[in-house]
């Protein structure tokens, strides 16, 4: 059991992915609001967070928090709709924190 959450979340994995400030504003705007496009996520960060980035920047923070299984992405219609699991950070902390 230990052998499969080391690789379901990797720790150096999760924490790579939250040493960027971009990255945390990412997951800060999908906690708020849950389903988002690549559209209304660099949307609300440039508008709300004056963040100057484009998509392309944007898709590779998201590709990074894919691969700490911090975000989640998912067809609907014609659209890639991104998600926050806060699933391997719950798991992170749990030995610390229990």
């Amino acid at each position: 059991m230990v052998a499969y959450n080391r690789c379901m979340w990797d720790k150096d994995t999760i924490f790579k992915a939250l040493s960027d400030s971009t990255r945390r504003l990412i997951l800060d705007e999908l906690s708020e609001r849950n389903e988002m496009t690549l559209y209304e996520l660099s949307a609300r960060l440039i508008m709300k967070h004056n963040l100057t980035i484009s998509r392309q920047g944007i898709a590779k923070h998201l590709s990074v928090l894919e691969d700490a299984k911090l975000v989640k992405s998912k067809r609907k219609g014609k659209y890639r709709v991104l998600m926050f699991d806060n699933e391997p950070l719950k798991n992170l902390l749990k030995g610390w924190i229990e």
